[in-house]
């Protein structure tokens, strides 16, 4: 076994072991009290709390020039969207749908990285996602209720592929404490730049900002468990691993996630048969991409490491 085998196994177990934690915020997001919206403003707030004393702590810079900051706040940005829509979706629906639907996050990484990356579109790559379509189309059967969970995950799915690849560049150029605090920073600056408008227009009573003790233990969980510490080492393992095969690992957080639901909530996580064929079909069209990679180009899963 050569050196640096052990770092990249450990970096492989790394991965599974936050997606298995990534797996369990769809749960938290059921469990916790408040809306998205205001259960994302904690998440960034504590998160960014967290991180700045961690910065502290290591005594890692704060300073990132000008146009990296505004690339990685604008990140931000795209991070509280998705997780407004990610916890919507698990709200609207229920958690097996939220997590099915972020289970295409592969798919969607596979066209955006040529586009922001600049390389050609590989021509297996649209017959993939045609049968990524047909299971939407089959999940899209399922109550009224499911089919918008699930459309709802599949926007915050791609919203997903586009800061991981974003993150893929930034992390050769910023220390990746440094890239997640900036990020959250933004996340949070974001929510409460919509607050007036989300509390004007899209609620009855205003802001429910208020904790029980429940919620605010579950948000401590979700913000530095799920959030410091996850995100900070996802952005780490980019110095080793591509976001494609960092996204393709996250296929497995549904069945992660899945699995715990259904222990915990039971009959409520029960589907029809067409949300689970639809999610057969969509899981085996995220699975055939390697395959058909490595048939067409000769290409391993371990060639897309960076060394």
């Amino acid at each position: 076994m050569s050196d640096k085998s052990p770092s990249m196994l450990n970096a492989y177990l790394q991965l599974h072991f936050i997606v298995f934690i990534w797996g369990f915020t769809a749960i938290l997001g059921k469990l916790i009290e408040i809306p998205p919206v205001e259960m994302v403003f904690y998440r960034t707030l504590i998160a960014s709390a967290g991180l700045y004393l961690l910065l502290k702590w290591k005594k890692i810079p704060f300073e990132v020039p000008k146009k990296q900051l505004l690339t990685i706040l604008g990140t931000g940005v795209l991070i509280a969207i998705h997780w407004i829509l990610f916890f919507l979706a698990a709200r609207i629906s229920n958690v097996s749908v939220c997590l099915s639907g972020i289970a295409t996050v592969s798919l969607w990484t596979s066209f955006i990285d040529p586009i922001v990356n600049k390389r050609k579109l590989k021509f297996y790559e649209p017959i993939v996602a045609i049968i990524s379509v047909i299971g939407i189309v089959v999940v899209f059967q399922s109550t009224l209720d499911e089919a918008l969970g699930f459309t709802i995950a599949i926007v915050s799915a791609i919203l997903a592929a586009i800061f991981t690849v974003i993150n893929g560049k930034l992390v050769a150029k910023q220390n990746h404490y440094t890239i997640t605090f900036y990020e959250m920073v933004g996340a949070c600056a974001t929510i409460i730049l919509f607050f007036p408008i989300y509390s004007y227009w899209f609620t009855e009573d205003g802001l429910a900002l208020s904790l029980t003790t429940h919620d605010f233990l579950y948000l401590l969980l979700l913000g530095l468990v799920c959030t410091v510490y996850t995100y900070s080492i996802a952005v780490k393992l980019m110095q080793r691993l591509t976001a494609f095969v960092i996204n393709l690992t996250v296929n497995l957080e549904p069945v992660y996630g899945i699995t715990v639901a259904v222990f915990l909530f039971g009959s409520e996580e029960q589907m029809d048969g067409n949300f689970y064929w639809g999610t057969m079909i969509i899981v085996l069209s995220v699975v055939m991409y390697p395959f058909l990679r490595k048939y067409f180009e000769g290409k391993n899963i371990q060639q897309d490491i960076v060394r």
